[in-house]
């Protein structure tokens, strides 16, 4: 089924009295419901008074609807909590809190073990080899290159280690060492 100039103008008759899309689909036939609907949308005709089956129906329900309206309430402005000045002295100043790293939806957080159960020499075996990285960008990650990511990921200079992984594990041994730490003794003997 086509669209075709006296089909159009029919639909365009029949929505400007008011009919149902269901029944143009009906009186045109051939198409659907939906068909009415896509094509009433497309010439722009859905800015019509819905549920109007004849002109002056449609007029007669608002004007049954109007009330008088209420008279409007002087507006009272709520009360005010009285608050002490702040005073001018250094020692009033409220601490400035620490900048915290946003990571956006969706990105994975880098493992981040507390700095006292790293040891200061896997820590300096790390920094040695983020000097030898390949400095990834993630379409140039690959199975073979360590994933570990360096910086903050809304910046420039976030990239990803690139060196070959461990076996088995998605990261190269330097960063192996970091992310993945022994049991402590204490959680051994609760097994």
């Amino acid at each position: 089924m086509s669209w075709t100039d006296e089909r159009v103008e029919l639909l365009k008759k029949m929505w400007g009295e008011g009919q149902s899309a269901s029944q143009i689909a009906k009186e045109l036939g051939g198409v659907t419901r939906n068909a009415v609907i896509g094509k009433v949308h497309r010439l722009g005709l859905s800015n019509r008074t819905t549920g109007a089956k004849s002109g002056g129906e449609a007029k007669e329900k608002p004007a049954a609807k109007a009330a008088p309206k209420p008279k409007p309430q002087p507006k009272t402005e709520p009360a005010r909590p009285v608050t002490p000045e702040p005073a001018t002295t250094a020692e009033a100043k409220p601490p400035v809190p620490a900048r915290k790293q946003i990571i956006p939806a969706g990105q994975p957080l880098p493992p981040q073990p507390s700095a006292n159960e790293i040891s200061p020499e896997a820590l300096a075996k790390v920094n040695e080899i983020e000097k030898k990285a390949k400095k990834l960008t993630l379409m140039e990650l690959t199975e073979r290159t360590c994933k570990w990511p360096v910086g903050d990921p809304a910046t420039d200079d976030f990239w990803f280690c690139g060196l070959p992984v461990q076996q088995g594990k998605p990261y190269c041994e330097a960063h192996v060492g970091v992310a993945f730490q022994p049991m402590s003794t204490r959680r051994d003997r609760k097994r």
